[in-house]
């Protein structure tokens, strides 16, 4: 079983704009507090993802390539809002930063995650790198494509 342990961060200014950006577009088949299962189109490449209940910063995840048309039609199928955004990659101390710029109903929003080997591996912070937003739930991308970050504060 392979096991994703990661940690989230709100960006400040755009210093992280150094690194490689790829355009992506992802979507929930399903969603619950139990697991959820996503869609990622990124150009000609796809993914099926399957991920299971967080515990602590861990949790099972199964990824699988897919064909892009099959991935294409999935996301007309997805339930909440298709996620659109650029990830961008930068290495920082010899680990990667994923760091996600958001758009459309999530705009104005930018998060970096970092994917550990170990929920108590310590690791340094680009200066960029601000609030830890890890345990809180709004920033999943699951819980962005029912309630955008444009929406928070008109509820």
């Amino acid at each position: 079983m392979a096991v994703e342990i990661e940690r989230k961060f709100l960006v400040t200014g755009d210093a992280w704009k150094s690194g490689t950006p790829t355009r992506l577009s992802q979507g929930y088949l399903a969603s619950s507090k139990d697991s959820t299962v996503r869609i990622r189109l990124a150009g000609d490449l796809a993914w099926l993802t399957i991920k299971g209940p967080t515990v602590g910063i861990s949790r099972a995840e199964f990824e699988y390539e897919i064909p892009a048309t099959d991935a294409q039609q999935m996301l007309d199928m997805c339930e909440g809002a298709i996620i659109e955004k650029t990830r961008w990659q930068v290495s920082y101390e010899n680990l990667i930063w994923e760091v996600d710029e958001f758009f459309g109903e999530n705009g104005g929003l930018v998060v970096a995650e970092i994917e550990l080997r170990s929920e108590d591996q310590t690791f340094a912070k680009p200066d960029w790198v601000g609030e830890e937003v890890t345990d809180d739930p709004r920033y999943a991308n699951s819980n962005l494509s029912v309630k955008p970050f444009t929406r928070w504060n008109s509820s």
